[in-house]
């Protein structure tokens, strides 16, 4: 069985392997699609936190069921998305259904390893059957679940003015949901292009190009009061730190990127806001239930969304150039 491992930052190999084992509780998937994300770029560019080499990344996946003892929940060629958060059920997060931040993580694709491979084992029990959606849908419910929860995290408000800083995947789908929620939604990033395609094919109200005057800018599309909601999805220090000055007084901030070391704030200046300074990790079951439902609503702008693919002979020779920013990636998938 052939799989792409990261052995390196910089360095993806192909091997082959034997084929895995479906023991007790678990089902063999045979994939079909997987997203590349930035979690993936990270690992590879050697800045990825929680990481460890070797490792087989991929943890957006589209599969159906090969084989396993399924105990008549699923069968044999269904089509399946897997929630890649393996928590341990018994900590004080699971306990509180805080499944998506429990005590001892792995996230498939980052502690262990995940689906850039012909074949997976995985529990059965982290399955989600998907009937009702095509492939591509599948392969970007993952990420999409990540928006899904930061929104929940936030308790976005209708009529509420909510900043997105960041147009990457995760930024652009974080964008969808604020507007789907009713709020007025603004994009910032340092990307001209970025922007525009957040203009275009998001339809945000608003793009505010990251530079010396964007909290002003920010001002003059918010009454001058700034915004209600900022969510950070570039997980840039620069960035990160900058976030609270386009917040409101009695805002809600939302750390969605992650950034490997430390951060500083003015604790006066967030204050003086009563700033609400919050952290969105991963996703529940809940979000993966209710993004399913809008994509198979149609209320996700999904060929859009995926700007590049590749089969996965080519992967290795394609992930150079998904890096480049001239070429505007947005979600690269790779397919099996």
């Amino acid at each position: 069985m052939k799989y792409i491992v990261c052995e390196t930052p910089g360095q993806f190999l192909l091997k082959e392997k034997n084929m895995p084992v479906a023991n007790e509780g678990q089902v063999l998937l045979d994939i079909k699609k997987v997203g590349i994300c930035g979690t993936d770029i990270h690992a590879y560019l050697g800045n990825q936190a929680y990481f460890t080499y070797p490792r087989i990344l991929g943890h957006e996946l589209a599969a159906t069921i090969a084989e396993g003892t399924l105990n008549g929940k699923f069968s044999i060629g269904e089509k399946v998305i897997l929630i890649p958060y393996l928590h341990c059920g018994k900590c004080i997060a699971c306990r509180n259904g805080q499944t998506n931040c429990c005590t001892s993580m792995q996230v498939m694709g980052v502690h262990v390893d995940g689906g850039m491979q012909e074949k997976i084992s995985v529990p059965e029990s982290a399955l989600i059957a998907t009937p009702e959606l095509s492939l591509e849908e599948m392969v970007i419910v993952e990420p999409l679940a990540i928006a899904k929860h930061a929104i929940r995290r936030a308790n976005v408000q209708k009529d509420e003015t909510v900043l997105v800083m960041g147009c990457g995947p995760i930024g652009l789908a974080i964008m969808v949901m604020a507007k789907i929620q009713g709020a007025k939604v603004l994009a910032l990033d340092t990307n001209a292009k970025r922007l525009e395609f957040a203009k275009e094919k998001i339809g945000v109200a608003a793009t505010i190009l990251a530079g010396p005057n964007a909290k002003e800018l920010v001002s003059d599309q918010s009454d001058k009061e700034l915004c209600q909601v900022v969510f950070d999805a570039t997980g840039s220090k620069i960035a990160l730190e900058k976030g609270p000055d386009y917040m409101s007084h009695g805002g809600r901030y939302v750390l969605v990127g992650l950034s490997k070391g430390e951060l500083v704030f003015s604790h006066p200046a967030i204050h003086a806001k009563e700033s609400s300074i919050l952290c969105s990790r991963n996703a529940t079951r809940e979000d993966f239930d209710e993004v399913i439902k809008l994509l198979a609503a149609k209320k996700f702008p999904t060929d859009a969304y995926i700007t590049h693919q590749a089969n996965f002979g080519e992967m290795i020779g394609s992930f150079d150039n998904w890096l480049l920013p001239e070429n505007q990636v947005i979600k690269a998938v790779v397919s099996f």
